[in-house]
């Protein structure tokens, strides 16, 4: 049955194009906004942003490696945020008398079957896709395919669009902390699988206490100087193309600037 979301998806689709996406459609608009043979691309999507598209996430996937070709490589991001200490859930939290039964019971972390979990359906449709890699970090895997995959995949050790939701600045983030900017340290963990018994156990490491609240406020500055960003309409979306590491360079000085000093607790 047809969700409500759905239909109006569709009627939203067809006022502005009179008729459904599709993979030329597509094309043509990756293409104007600057995607092209042997990038590296790393893709952040909220696929019903772009529109109601036949075949859905298959074709936005298949549009995308015929753009980058054999010398290109793809990425998205295949957090798995569920597999995590309960007690920092939020949105929905759950009972504390769960806690311990959830340490206990989550299956450990496996690349080739968990789940993502909140990352939306393309991600979710490309981890699964013939001949993709995934990390082996238990919360933050990556997945890729492509020339470079593997460089990048294995290099994802297993140590543990807005710009609110942009993974790159939160390498900026860890960057500009570890410049003894240091704001809150934490403990959490994640359930894995060892490597030597295959046996499922709970994995702990210190970590910071992350925040995304100024994302947005970053991007905007970095998105408001000339040349750093090109935005462009996908289907319904608008959608933004930067270098990586420009952005990540530029989030880490306005960190520094703008974010207040911090004790090391």
């Amino acid at each position: 049955k047809m969700s409500d979301k759905e239909r109006a998806l569709i009627a939203k689709t067809h006022e502005e194009f009179g008729t459904c996406l599709t993979a030329e459609r597509l094309k043509s608009d990756f293409q104007q906004l600057g995607i092209s043979s042997g990038m590296t691309l790393l893709v952040h999507c909220s696929l019903s942003k772009i529109g109601w598209i036949s075949g859905g996430p298959v074709t936005v996937i298949q549009v995308l490696l015929d753009l980058l070709g054999p010398d290109g490589t793809l990425i998205m991001p295949s957090h798995t945020a569920n597999n995590s200490d309960p007690k920092y859930w939020k949105n929905p939290s759950v009972p504390s008398a769960w806690f311990d039964i959830i340490l206990q019971s989550t299956p450990g972390y496996q690349s080739n079957i968990t789940p993502t979990f909140n990352m939306g359906t393309l991600a979710e449709t490309f981890r699964h896709w013939p001949g993709v890699l995934r990390s082996q970090h238990p919360q933050f895997s990556m997945i890729a395919i492509g020339k470079k995959a593997k460089f990048i995949i294995d290099k994802h050790y297993d140590s543990c669009v807005q710009h609110k939701n942009n993974t790159s600045l939160h390498l900026a983030e860890y960057r500009f902390q570890s410049n003894d900017n240091i704001e809150k340290v934490f403990i959490t963990g994640a359930s894995i699988l060892n490597a030597e018994t295959n046996a499922r156990e709970w994995s702990e490491w210190k970590d910071y206490d992350y925040n995304a609240d100024d994302f947005n406020n970053v991007g905007n500055a970095f998105d408001s100087i000339d040349g750093n960003t090109k935005i462009g309409k996908i289907g319904l979306a608008e959608c933004r193309l930067m270098k990586q590491y420009l952005l990540v360079n530029f989030a880490v000085d306005w960190m520094a600037k703008n974010r207040p000093k911090q004790e090391n607790v």
